[in-house]
């Protein structure tokens, strides 16, 4: 089934005519399937869904919605990377979360009243979204509630994440917030040692971890300088997991 394509300007996103190529929409819906948030839907609501879906290209840092904004829409990552970041009362930008392909964002709208994005999400390459109405899947919910139940098993997955996110925030050393993001990077967490690539700019993972970005360059080439961490440019190879680990407790 083919999705309506729709391009992202900075300033706002504007629909476009043209039909997703087929291959493409099959990858993508295989792909949006597979969410817990769509797993359980039957063919028929699915393809009934689909028709609504709207497919999003996006640029080089360009915004998908701001905070503040109403939300209209929830969002799967198909390819890609995405961050979201707050504006605090002082306008400095806090990173909050990023998105890769196979991420669902901006879905607790589905429940919010009023519904309003509470950051701005913007792209951080060349990048394509699924773009899926929060009244079209409330309608869902509402007609089968076992739907909702399967819904509000998500987010109890995302909460129990974000109360991890939390625990290293609340960490005072930055030396250990930094230990336990790069641990969380590696598939197997620090059971395994490996190889990682950031998935922001050194920068912006700095905001994540409330550090300034020379606080975050120096704990990182101490830790290279240790024999923790082999560095090249965003890929970090991780020599022995657990050595890092006591390092943080």
């Amino acid at each position: 089934m083919a999705l309506s394509t729709v391009t992202s300007s900075t300033a706002e996103i504007a629909l476009r005519a043209e039909a997703l190529a087929v291959n493409d929409a099959d990858d993508a819906l295989d792909a949006l399937r597979g969410h817990p948030l769509f797993r359980q839907l039957s063919n028929g609501d699915f393809d009934d869904l689909v028709l609504r879906i709207r497919r999003i290209d996006l640029q080089h840092h360009q915004l998908l919605y701001r905070q503040d904004t109403d939300a209209q829409h929830f969002y799967f990552v198909v390819s890609g990377r995405l961050r979201l970041y707050r504006l605090d009362y002082s306008g400095f930008e806090r990173t909050l979360d990023s998105l890769g392909a196979g991420d669902c964002f901006a879905e607790v709208m589905i429940y919010a009243d009023p519904a309003r994005y509470a950051c701005y999400a913007e792209s951080l390459k060349r990048s394509v979204v699924l773009s899926i109405p929060i009244q079209a899947y409330r309608a869902l919910i509402k007609a089968r509630p076992d739907y909702a139940e399967t819904a509000l098993a998500h987010y109890a997955a995302r909460a129990v994440s974000r109360f991890h996110d939390l625990e290293i925030m609340t960490v005072q050393s930055a030396r250990e917030r930094l230990i336990r993001y790069l641990l969380d990077l590696l598939p197997d967490g620090a059971e395994q040692d490996g190889e990682i690539e950031l998935p922001l700019p050194k920068c912006l993972i700095a905001s994540r971890l409330a550090m300034q970005p020379e606080t975050f360059s120096r704990q990182l080439n101490e830790l290279k300088s240790n024999g923790l961490l082999r560095v090249s440019g965003s890929r970090l190879v991780i020599p022995d997991a657990q050595r890092l680990m006591q390092l943080s407790q």
